[in-house]
């Protein structure tokens, strides 16, 4: 059998087979599409390798901050309910100064230098991108968490029989920081932009979260609500009563929970307009 180029065919012969080769290409089926569960864990493990180089420097200098600011309110608050406050808001400023701020810096980096091209040329769901970072960086706070609740707790005497709220307190404030940090660095027009709002944050993280509430003006108490991760901190900071209010706690990781769903949607929605541009 021999075989003869298109170029060299009749015109109806070329034509015929042009048009087997369309009803061929008609005819094949496409791939399955990417499902959110098997792309969100394969982003998940890539940007948890991708980060496990700074992990050690990341959670020193998160611990390091949270602990240095409650041995600095240590000479002011001397128990009660302003040092559950304020181990509640240190325990919490470790996931905002890496959800919040770093994400805001790593999303903003990634948009400048034309990492998101990459991305979008993967099958996996914007969902997936953006949950599968904020979940990475927000895992490499568990250390730091847990050691800053427990060096609160008995530098101010504070019982520990309830330190495993922790374990809904930090993925429920995580979701909702992590999905402001992606927002602001993916919506930022500059990287430089995205650091400066992201610092911001965490300082509104460090002042209006570790601070006493009752000590703060009644103005900047409204803005303190407005806050996603005042109700981890309040949640958390009634798990150290004695007889702690369950249902107050549960309300608490609730608005945490719709806060952090809605701040994910802005980010999933924030990246789909950053990769088409």
């Amino acid at each position: 059998m021999s075989v003869v180029s298109a170029e060299v065919l009749p015109p109806a012969s070329a034509g015929s087979a042009l048009s087997s080769a369309d009803e061929a290409g008609d005819a094949a089926e496409l791939g399955p599409r990417a499902r959110l569960w098997p792309s969100l864990a394969a982003v998940y493990r890539a940007q948890l390798s991708r980060a496990r180089v700074a992990r050690i420097p990341l959670l020193f200098v998160a611990t390091f901050q949270s602990v240095g600011i409650m041995v600095l309110m240590r000479g002011v608050v001397d128990g009660g309910g302003e040092a559950r406050a304020v181990v509640a808001g240190a325990s919490v400023l470790v996931v905002a100064f890496v959800a919040l701020n770093l994400l805001a810096q790593y999303f903003g980096q990634l948009r400048a230098s034309g990492g998101l091209d990459h991305y979008a040329t993967l099958p996996v769901p914007p969902a997936a991108v953006v949950l599968g970072a904020a979940g990475a960086y927000a895992s490499f706070t568990v250390p730091g968490t847990l050691a800053t609740a427990v060096f609160g707790c008995v530098l101010f005497g504070l019982p520990m029989a309830h330190l495993w709220v922790l374990a809904a307190v930090v993925p429920l404030a995580g979701a909702a920081l992590a999905g402001l940090g992606a927002a602001l660095g993916l919506l930022a027009p500059r990287p430089e932009l995205a650091t400066l709002l992201g610092q911001l944050g965490m300082s509104a993280a460090l002042l209006l979260g570790v601070l006493p509430p009752d000590r703060l003006p009644t103005v900047v108490q409204y803005g303190r609500d407005l806050l996603p991760s005042t109700y981890g901190v309040e949640a958390f900071a009634r798990s150290f009563s004695a007889h702690p209010d369950w249902a107050f706690v549960l309300a608490d990781l609730g608005v945490c929970a719709g806060v952090g769903v809605a701040s994910l949607a802005v980010a999933t929605w924030a990246y789909r307009r950053a990769a088409v541009r």
